[in-house]
């Protein structure tokens, strides 16, 4: 007997072979299809299967249901509130972020080391998260990074590149170097970055790792621009 039933928190092809992975690992299971674009898994059984078995057969964050129990919440209201919830964790960060920054400068203010904190912080942080996952990381990065995609080992290094250039701005160590290194590494992934906007593919942004379900947005985009246009100032003017 063949079932579809609605998963949703599935945002990339790493996201869609996991859940696959899961189902067919369960017992009386002999084949199950995945689509990432429609949200559904289709799974031929041996018998019928109770949906919290094949919930707990695959990882928490994605949810699974029988079709009939989906709700589809699609008005552009509940879109647009949707966005805003799954980006509010970004917006958070940098607002921490920025607020850290301006308190190493409170006492003798200097935009250029604010700047310089903001941007260290922004990538120790942002390296924090894709650690959380760090097997899981390189696959959604690949989705649109292009040099990730022709160079697999470039995925799995970008967590450890962060780190250090988030030290060698805090530590105000080979600044120029640095700043040469933000302005290669964010163009090379922004590009990537506006492909998939334009392509409107649903793919997961992997800025802060696979511990939190983003949408690759226009908001990735500011994200990548905000840094571009920090490292330009501060290395041409």
């Amino acid at each position: 007997m063949t079932h579809t039933y609605k998963v949703t928190g599935m945002t990339c092809q790493y996201c869609k072979a996991s859940v696959k992975e899961g189902l067919e690992h369960l017992e009386h299971v002999k084949s199950a299809s995945v689509n990432l674009e429609a949200e559904e898994a289709e799974i031929d059984m041996e018998q019928h299967i109770e949906v919290s078995t094949l919930q707990e057969a695959i990882s928490k964050k994605y949810q699974i249901s029988k079709k009939s129990d989906f709700k589809d919440t699609s008005s552009a209201n509940l879109q647009e509130q949707s966005k805003f919830q799954q980006l509010f964790p970004l917006f958070l960060i940098f607002g921490y972020i920025t607020g850290a920054s301006v308190l190493l400068n409170s006492t003798s203010w200097e935009l250029d080391s604010f700047m310089f904190d903001f941007m260290g912080l922004f990538y120790i942080v942002f390296s924090f998260f894709k650690f959380l996952d760090y097997k899981g990381f390189p696959d959604s990065f690949r989705m649109y990074d292009p040099l990730a995609k022709v160079l697999p080992a470039y995925g799995w290094a970008y967590p450890f590149i962060e780190t250090a250039l988030g030290l060698m701005f805090l530590l105000r160590f080979e600044i120029d170097v640095a700043l040469v290194a933000t302005i290669v590494i964010l163009g090379i992934t922004s590009i990537g970055v506006t492909r998939s906007l334009f392509s409107k593919k649903v793919i997961k942004c992997a800025c802060l790792g696979t511990a939190l379900n983003l949408p690759m947005t226009e908001a990735t985009f500011i994200e990548n621009t905000i840094m571009l246009v920090m490292a330009v100032w501060m290395l041409f003017f």
